[in-house]
This record gives C-alpha cells, structure tokens and sequence, in this order.
C-alpha cells in the first residue's frame, strides 16, 4: 500500500531566550508543500528539568502545597538532545516517515469545515488548538530567524 507522504516546504524556527548557554527551546511552525502550516515546541531535557525546578521552588514557598518537582506540558513538546536546525528538522522528517507528524504538531488552518470555534483560537478537527491570526504575525512580524528549504 502507497501512502502519500507531506513534504515540507518550509520550517521557520524560533528560539526562546532562556539563560543557559545554548538555546533550551523553540517554537517551529512548518510550511507544507500544499500550503497548511503547523506549530509545536522543541525543547531539550535541561529544559525540563529547568521547569521542574521552578515548579519545586514555587511550591515550596506556599505554605499550602508540598515542596515539589514537576511541570505540565500543555501544548505539543518534542523533546530533542539539542536545539539546532539540522536535528529539527531531521526529526520533523522523522515523524513525517513515521506517520506521526500530524499527531504531535498543531495544524493551524482558517478553513472553517476543518475547524470548531473556541474564543479565538480554533480546534481542528483533532481537538488541536492553533490560532491562525498568531501563525500569521509570528510569520511576518515576530520570527527573524533563519527559514530552511
């Protein structure tokens, strides 16, 4: 059985500032060949353990909470070895092989058949949510780091 692979047109990668010496995180919106764009998070384990420690020191200072580690992950996180443009994405490829790309990235869409309202962010049909508006102004606006094709 042929199964019709996406391709990736474009992957814009945003890093986030985070006081260690190498980036810890980044936000990464991909660009199909057919157009759709989708967004996750890539972050490293020192990540974590940098959120996790927060969450420790944090709770240790309310009185009502026991002094612990841990952290929630909310929107979609891919957890690499490091943040750099080759391992983003050679994972990216992977997943795309792996047919689980869909299923860990947000797909931001404005077609309304594929979406449900929910204030202004949409959910797709996966239960996802993406803002197509954000996509949009991170795009042209905010990201200034490097595209690859």
């Amino acid at each position: 059985m042929f199964v019709s692979l996406q391709v990736p047109s474009k992957v814009w990668i945003e890093v986030h500032e985070s006081g260690f010496d190498t980036p810890q995180s980044c936000d990464v919106i991909v660009q199909m060949e057919d157009g759709h764009l989708y967004t996750a998070h890539f972050v490293t384990l020192a990540y974590i353990r940098h959120q996790m420690n927060l969450s420790y020191e944090v709770t240790k200072q309310i009185e009502e909470t026991p002094a612990v580690r841990y952290t929630a992950l909310e929107t979609p996180h891919l957890v690499v070895d490091e943040i750099n443009p080759e391992i983003i994405e050679d994972t990216i490829d992977n997943l795309i092989v792996l047919e689980t790309f869909e299923a860990l990235f947000t797909k931001v869409t404005e077609d309304e058949a594929d979406q449900t309202s929910v204030g202004e962010r949409t959910s797709t049909r996966t239960g996802a949510l993406a803002t197509q508006a954000h996509a949009k102004v991170v795009l042209s606006e905010v990201l200034v780091i490097t595209t690859h094709d």
